[in-house]
């Protein structure tokens, strides 16, 4: 049964992709005289990704602290990373924001093409240009008003337990002087894990917004020092969460 509701979730999911898409193409050549942050493609990407989860009703999606999120502000958001499912279920957050991406993803047919036009962040991974390149882009959509995504673990987790973290995105908020947002996503990993293409049916997904940290709370300019405090604080936030008596509700 499961690989059956499965086939409805990619083959569903892939039809509303290809319908959206010339919106997707319109809204980049209606605003490329007045909109360079292509805001309007942005905010189409997030309503693509609400409805995507929102049709998909095998599973429950849960949305907590998201009134924590100043909409006006531009943060560092570090969320950690189960399944790639999640950067689909992170729209419910209805943020305006930028991922980085693997430079493989930018050559995925129409995908692709729409992480570009809404000017998502490339890198190649081992290419120290690229990361060069990829800084300076960060800082600079910080400075537009839009927030930058960075998954600090650098990798699904395979057991849903949160690893280690780089420094890339901590040195990114000392750098810009921008607050780090925390956000815990957790049974996107159930639902489905890495590695996998089959949708496991009937899970609870959650997601739950931290409360942001501010420059002049980060207490250190050691990106490796901030990035070990925002992992302890992120651990222990998703161990409360797994503890509480409506966790599976």
């Amino acid at each position: 049964m499961d690989k059956i509701k499965s086939l409805w979730v990619w083959v569903s999911s892939l039809i509303f992709v290809m319908i959206g898409f010339p919106v997707a193409l319109f809204l980049w050549i209606l605003s490329l005289p007045f909109d360079r942050r292509r805001l309007m493609n942005n905010r189409w990407m997030v309503i693509q990704g609400i409805i995507l989860t929102r049709m998909n009703f095998f599973w429950k999606v849960i949305v907590e602290g998201k009134e924590k999120i100043d909409q006006k502000q531009a943060y560092v958001i570090v969320p950690n990373h189960q399944s790639m499912l999640d950067i689909v279920i992170f729209n419910m957050l209805h943020h305006r924001l930028r991922w980085i991406s693997k430079i493989e993803v930018f050559k995925i047919p129409v995908l692709g093409w729409e992480m570009r036009m809404v000017k998502y962040i490339e890198l190649e991974r081992g290419n120290k240009h690229s990361v060069v390149r990829m800084m300076e882009r960060c800082i600079s959509s910080l400075r537009e008003g839009i927030s930058i995504v960075i998954f600090p673990e650098g990798t699904r987790s395979l057991t849903g337990a949160i690893g280690r973290f780089k420094t890339g995105a901590f040195q990114l908020a000392i750098k810009t002087d921008k607050p780090i947002l925390p956000v815990l996503i957790d049974g996107t990993g159930d639902v489905l894990p890495k590695n996998g293409l089959t949708f496991r049916i009937n899970k609870v997904i959650r997601i739950k917004v931290l409360d942001p940290i501010f420059p002049g709370q980060f207490g250190t300019g050691d990106p490796e020092e901030l990035a070990a405090r925002v992992h302890s604080l992120m651990k222990e936030a998703m161990d409360e969460l797994r503890n509480r008596p409506d966790y599976l509700n």
